[in-house]
């Protein structure tokens, strides 16, 4: 754990100095979503390989780069504030998984990072299967709660004190001032964004049918590779924090077809306009 936490102090230094400035919210794109960084006009970009001791993306549809943007609103405006926080935003295009290699300890390098760099909001999103069947692809979902079953927990080890609590609470860990803020104003725009409960599951394969009515039995509404680990880290480090799925397909067994990472992939290019609407509110909600 000294060694994870050496890690994430070299990699957080790197990046301080290349970004020069203090943002305060930052984007985990996940499956499929990585071309929200164009709507920004003004961006600098660097490889995870060329971060001192930043874990590297392997897995299809993660570009695998940091990227700091010029925040904008809902409008497009540029934000002319001189304070930092209010002015840009740091974007990971692409994440890890356990699935990769990678320990969940691992994973949640880039969430300590942001924590030591000051990220005070941070909006992570994935792609994700539907388990409830009144769900659609194509659908946009606020996480409300998540079920790990992983058999894992990425604060096992020595606590970091400096950055949270031994025990932390993980009653609030999705925002709900910040839930009911964006649902309100996705139904001004007529966006529908359901609200439910995310189960994460290590894959890389998928979830049998069996799996998936279990899922279900449990009270969830999607499932994915991804996003609790964050979350967990995310909560420990004090950080607000907001979930999107992105619903690129039916679970298994609930439609009579096998399931393919590349419909995934497509899929949230499909979904990338109301997504990025939706992370605009989330911004700036």
């Amino acid at each position: 754990m000294d060694n994870l936490k050496n890690r994430a102090e070299i990699s957080a230094e790197f990046i301080r100095d290349w970004m020069g400035v203090k943002p305060d919210t930052a984007i985990i794109l996940g499956s499929g979503l990585s071309g929200f960084e164009n709507n920004f006009k003004n961006k600098r970009e660097i490889n995870y390989s060329d971060i001192p001791e930043f874990p590297v993306s392997t897995a299809p549809g993660h570009k695998g780069k940091l990227i700091l943007c010029e925040r904008e609103d809902e409008a497009g405006n540029y934000d002319t504030s001189n304070d930092d926080a209010g002015r840009y935003i740091l974007i990971m295009s692409g994440r890890f998984h356990h699935y990769e290699g990678y320990s969940l300890q691992e994973i949640t390098i880039p969430i300590r990072v942001m924590a030591i760099l000051g990220i005070k909001r941070l909006i992570i999103t994935n792609a994700s299967g539907a388990v409830n069947e009144n769900y659609k692809a194509g659908d946009l979902m606020l996480i409300e709660d998540h079920i790990n079953l992983s058999g894992d927990n990425p604060l096992i080890g020595p606590n970091f004190d400096e950055l949270g609590p031994r025990f932390p609470d993980m009653t609030y860990t999705y925002s709900p001032q910040l839930i009911k803020k964006i649902k309100e104003k996705a139904d001004k725009k007529g966006i529908l964004l359901r609200q439910g409960v995310y189960t994460f599951m290590t894959g890389p394969s998928y979830e049998t049918p069996a799996e998936v009515r279990m899922i279900r039995t449990l009270g969830a509404d999607c499932v994915g590779m991804s996003s609790v680990p964050e979350a967990i880290v995310a909560r420990h480090s004090g950080m607000e924090i907001v979930g999107i799925s992105c619903i690129t397909n039916m679970a298994s067994g609930i439609l009579d077809k096998p399931l393919s990472g590349d419909e995934v992939i497509e899929a949230g290019k499909r979904a990338m306009l109301s997504f990025s609407e939706i992370i605009f509110i989330a911004i700036n909600a």
